[in-house]
């Protein structure tokens, strides 16, 4: 499918769920405002997800603690969904509510931003109860799929598993859950931390013929897309990575001025008129 030429909602939602049935691994790149969307649509991403870290960074709040309001987050997905033709799945976090109900409404609304997807966690943004109780979070994955369901295109929800990026490392608990989340109806599984070959594979099979999506761009994965893709992992998400590269530049170039009191950094940047014609092109 062609994507240029097919920029309704139901086709770039259809074209999306068609790039998790084909063969291989393919990789949803992170953008965390219209510019960063427009720049890697550029450079030949076929599918963007936004950032729920890269938009709590650039608002200048912590992430993972519920900071940023729904309307804050589904209003930066509409932003990067208008910003190019390609399909964008948003991360929804917990879907900002406790309540089936509220996760349900929650993906209701965020089809109506143009979304090709969405994702649904089982964490709970409390540091106190990190994660919710089994039966709860099902519940609550079984909702949004009913939602994801209801709507008049193929909606792509994406169950995540938060278990080992909460400090509880229980890789049999976390396939459980991801194996409940599969047979509730979600269309794509994840459970972020996972930092090893066979915890990978594990995965993979546990919850077959439902795809898998694995985070990278974090500190001390060595990973490749081939190597991922031979584990059978089918689609690979940046996370905020791609924005902490950016701020990783910034600080660099900040640093230069402060601490040496040059500009080389200039030398790398690129130039202003390559960005107003980037900009410039109409979708």
């Amino acid at each position: 499918m062609n994507l240029t030429d097919n920029n309704s909602q139901a086709q770039k939602a259809k074209a999306f769920k068609l790039m998790h049935q084909q063969s291989g691994i393919f990789v949803v790149a992170n953008a965390w405002d219209a510019g960063s969307a427009k720049v890697l649509a550029s450079l030949g991403f076929n599918a963007l997800a936004t950032t729920s870290a890269g938009l709590a960074f650039s608002l200048g709040k912590v992430d993972g603690n519920g900071l940023v309001s729904r309307d804050e987050s589904l209003l930066n997905a509409k932003d990067i969904v208008e910003a190019t033709h390609l399909p964008v799945s948003a991360d929804l976090e917990n879907c900002y509510g406790d309540d089936p109900e509220f996760c349900a409404e929650t993906i209701l609304l965020a089809a109506k931003t143009g979304l090709a997807g969405g994702s649904i966690e089982d964490a709970t943004g409390n540091d106190a109860n990190p994660i919710y109780d089994f039966e709860h979070a099902v519940a609550r994955v079984k909702a949004a799929v009913q939602a994801a369901k209801s709507l008049p295109f193929d909606f792509t929800l994406t169950a995540r598993a938060e278990n080992l990026i909460h400090g509880r490392i229980d890789l049999k608990d976390t396939i459980r859950r991801l194996e409940a989340y599969a047979d509730a109806g979600a269309d794509v599984l994840f459970a972020p931390g996972l930092k090893t070959k066979e915890d990978i594979e594990a995965v993979v099979k546990a919850v077959a013929p439902c795809p898998v999506n694995v985070v990278m761009g974090i500190p001390n994965t060595n990973f490749t897309l081939s190597m991922l893709a031979d584990l059978g992992v089918k689609r690979v998400s940046l996370g905020g990575g791609f924005f902490r590269a950016a701020y990783a530049g910034l600080q660099n170039a900040a640093n230069e001025v402060l601490q040496q009191g040059t500009f080389s950094f200039g030398n790398q940047a690129i130039p202003t008129a390559d960005l107003n014609k980037l900009f410039g092109q109409p979708e």
